[in-house]
């Protein structure tokens, strides 16, 4: 089951000209441990199993690891940057090497374990396009929540948080193939 959602995650991916042209864009910016994930990633799943074309995104989520520049004054050069270049996109740049502070957590070692700590086991996952023109992905809780349209916390996630996010988000009236745990 694994190798066959690596397959059909890779090729979903691999389909839409707009995803590859993202990570084009953003493997040019050469940043160390670089990825393109939260609802890039989550919602085209979600779209793909719900036969929805695209839902718009409110924002690209790049991120990377950067233990020599971790400032907010840093990935806002790096936004402005991409906003100058391509202006229709919102862009949101966090280096991963400064997001424990915000998180109150021990220092992150790399992108992996930075997004095991985001609130969805589903949007815990990123991808990138590699020198080669191969997607690649990371995702700590694996593909499986996330093709089996299951909406959990990662562990140790602040529960009042994931919850407040649900109702905000209302992502069960946009996918209403969603199971939503709410209950612990």
């Amino acid at each position: 089951m694994k190798s066959n959602l690596n397959s059909e995650f890779i090729q979903i991916i691999k389909n839409d000209p707009w995803m590859i042209k993202i990570l084009k864009i953003v493997r040019d910016l050469d940043l160390n441990d670089c990825w393109v994930g939260a609802g890039f990633v989550r919602n085209k799943i979600w779209d793909y199993k719900h036969n929805i074309n695209r839902t718009e995104l409110n924002d690209i989520d790049v991120i990377h690891f950067d233990k020599n520049k971790p400032s907010a004054a840093s990935d806002l050069s790096i936004e402005k940057k991409l906003k100058t270049t391509h202006p229709a996109l919102n862009w949101s740049v966090k280096n991963q090497a400064r997001m424990h502070i915000r998180n109150h957590h021990k220092p992150y070692a790399n992108c992996n374990e930075a997004i095991s700590f985001w609130p969805e086991t589903a949007t815990s996952i990123a991808v990138r396009l590699n020198l080669k023109d191969e997607i690649e992905y990371i995702a700590p809780y694996d593909l499986e929540d996330l093709f089996n349209l299951l909406v959990i916390p990662t562990p140790d996630f602040d529960v009042n948080i994931y919850l407040n996010r649900i109702q905000q988000k209302s992502w069960k009236q946009h996918w209403n193939k969603l199971n939503i745990k709410i209950n612990f």
